[in-house]
């Protein structure tokens, strides 16, 4: 375009896909834990690296994590406030064992607050600490199609998912925006039924929408109901793929280094993380994903 004002001839240039580069360790490896926040401010709690359950929280500030006040309850397993930040966020069920147990993180310390309708574990969650939402997992028997609602101090059940399944990923920006996809249909262990199916919420209902491009299971998920990143996981064999949503098809992007099961993941579809999971020991590897922005370029007379 022709800017008036400088007198010059201005365009876009095209800029590299998004990619994965290695971030800084955990400080202690661990699967099926929670993640909540941004790509310098994230937050990880939580987890499993057998036999112990953690109780562990840390911080991350772009470069490093460091770790600070406990959770009450050692857990796994547990629904995380996708957009959550590293001052408010929310771990809703789990395995300690199988829970209803909530707790609060406000930016110094945990706290615990209303219990879910329906104890589970591998249950996936969305929004904010004021509002939220948790669907699907365990019940010890059974696979859930449940879901809850968190208003800020209590969780109301609302319709449940087209197919109940655990080992989801779930993300979005509230309770009456989410998306679920992925996981398996079946309880039985080892893992098999592995699914590509993305359900999209809206407040009232669940509506099925494009799949992923490969079926998989034990995946992470970041960003929101219009713009979300399904990482890694297991088809099996353990997946490196990470395929980027845009509102209405999934695509497949660049693959992470480390191909893990059970990790967490913080951020948004253009700047995020990955972190924790099992190769299939537990990993303390945390990866970064960033996406170029658009340049301007000014033309001259040669």
């Amino acid at each position: 375009w022709y800017n008036s004002t400088d007198q010059v001839l201005k365009g876009f240039t095209s800029n590299p896909a998004g990619s994965w580069s290695s971030g800084g360790n955990l400080n202690q490896a661990r699967i099926y834990l929670g993640g909540a926040g941004t790509y310098t401010a994230g937050i990880t709690y939580g987890g499993f690296n057998p036999p112990t359950q953690y109780d562990l929280t840390e911080l991350y500030n772009g470069s490093s994590w460091t770790e600070t006040a406990d959770m009450n309850t050692a857990r796994r397993s547990f629904a995380s406030t996708s957009a959550g930040t590293q001052t408010a966020t929310l771990a809703a069920g789990g395995e300690a064992p199988n829970t209803a147990a909530t707790e609060l993180w406000n930016g110094s310390s945990w706290t615990e607050v209303a219990d879910l309708n329906a104890a589970r574990h591998h249950v996936e969650g969305a929004g904010t600490t004021t509002s939220g939402l948790a669907f699907s997992g365990n019940l010890d028997p059974g696979q859930s199609d449940e879901t809850e609602s968190w208003n800020g101090s209590s969780w109301t059940e609302l319709s449940d998912m087209n197919q109940g399944r655990n080992h989801l990923a779930g993300c979005g920006a509230s309770n009456t925006s989410a998306l679920a996809f992925g996981g398996e249909f079946t309880p039985l262990y080892p893992s098999q039924g592995y699914l590509g199916l993305t359900e999209s919420w809206n407040g009232s209902a669940w509506t099925e929408v494009a799949d992923l491009n490969t079926d998989r299971a034990y995946v992470a998920g970041l960003g929101t109901q219009t713009a979300a990143l399904c990482i890694s996981g297991t088809e099996p064999p353990l997946s490196t793929k990470t395929e980027d949503w845009n509102g209405s098809a999934w695509t497949e992007v660049a693959d992470v280094s480390t191909a893990r099961m059970g990790l967490a993941a913080a951020g948004n579809s253009t700047n995020g993380l990955a972190f924790g999971g099992g190769t299939p020991g537990a990993t303390a590897a945390t990866e970064e994903w960033t996406v170029p922005t658009n340049t301007t370029v000014t033309f001259t007379v040669s």
